[in-house]
């Protein structure tokens, strides 16, 4: 007799993350459900074997009826910017709340309910001592601060519950809108650094990340687990730089902004998002983050526990990543 394929359904499924995830749901043949809203654009999900369900995350009644039968909940979806704290909170936090216990009704047959949580929740790092699963969280920010309510209400629900924590890091590749700032810049002749010491971050591909959520998600040792997802190696922006200019064939003109002048940049850059309906891309907490000297993490107990391993090298993750914006005509 021929077993079904199994269901998974996947929050935040029309972004970046979220739409590569589903990508490699698909390539594994899983039935794919998509928790989207009304409004949501479906452009990477075009034309796909999916099943669309435009409850949004917070209808009780909708979401249990994506979730019956479901096997695996990936919950991507989260808030990285808003006008105020309670946004935060509300998007990270309250909507997770909905969802796990909507996926209550659903936990006969669920094997796992994987949160995707952030670096920014266990806050930065010393450059010579990478944040593991052990330490301490001491988030920076309010969206780092939403993400750790979000794991420690995840948390309450792990008896309930086989839920999975992996939080990611920087992450860049083929749809990325965050990144692509530097891209553009880059490939105009100019290339801003942050401050008189060298930035020191952990960064993954988009492709990486996904591989280990999967893992993540069906491992048989990871229910009731935190992992970090992200590159083994660590890099410094000059790396980023240099790479990125051998692969673009440009050498381009650095500016170095003190740190005084980024905050009075996200100053005015918050003030006058107060007028328009969309946050500041740049405001004082992002500020916080970027003039940190080290942002990163140590994988080696995803390595250890779920065979997770960074396969994607920086070089050939810059390559992807520009080869696919100059193709779109993004860059």
């Amino acid at each position: 007799m021929k077993l079904e394929n199994p269901i998974a359904v996947v929050t935040g499924a029309t972004g970046f993350v979220g739409s590569h995830l589903v990508d490699l749901l698909l390539n594994k043949n899983y039935n794919v459900r998509v928790i989207t809203r009304k409004s949501s654009s479906m452009h990477w999900l075009k034309d796909k074997n999916i099943e669309v369900f435009d409850c949004g995350l917070t209808s009780d009644e909708g979401l249990k009826k994506a979730f019956i039968g479901a096997e695996y909940i990936y919950h991507v979806a989260g808030v990285v910017k808003s006008k105020k704290p309670e946004g935060y909170f509300f998007g990270n936090v309250e909507t997770t709340r909905h969802l796990l216990e909507a996926a209550l009704s659903a936990k006969d047959k669920l094997k796992r309910f994987l949160v995707v949580s952030s670096l920014t929740a266990s806050g930065p790092s010393k450059p010579d001592k990478p944040v593991n699963e052990e330490m301490v969280c001491l988030p920076i920010t309010t969206y780092g601060r939403s993400k750790l309510a979000e794991e420690e209400l995840a948390r309450t629900y792990m008896d309930k519950l086989p839920i999975t924590i992996c939080r990611a890091p920087a992450v860049f590749g083929e749809r990325d809108t965050e990144i692509l700032i530097f891209f553009k810049t880059f490939k105009r002749g100019l290339m801003t650094t942050i401050g008189g010491n060298d930035k020191i971050l952990s960064l993954i591909h988009v492709t990486d990340l996904v591989n280990g959520l999967y893992l993540a998600a069906t491992s048989s040792v990871s229910i009731g687990q935190t992992y970090f997802i992200s590159s083994e190696k660590f890099y410094t922006w000059d790396e980023v730089g240099k790479v990125t200019g051998n692969i673009i064939g440009k050498k381009p003109f650095q500016i170095n902004v003190p740190h005084k002048a980024v905050y009075s940049i996200a100053a005015v850059a918050q003030f006058f998002a107060m007028f328009s309906s969309k946050p500041a891309t740049l405001n004082i907490e992002k500020a916080k983050d970027i003039t940190q000297q080290a942002w990163i993490c140590d994988v080696s107990k995803a390595k250890k526990e779920i065979g997770f391993s960074q396969k994607i090298s920086l070089e050939e993750g810059i390559r992807r990543t520009i080869e696919w914006y100059t193709e779109m005509k993004w860059i």
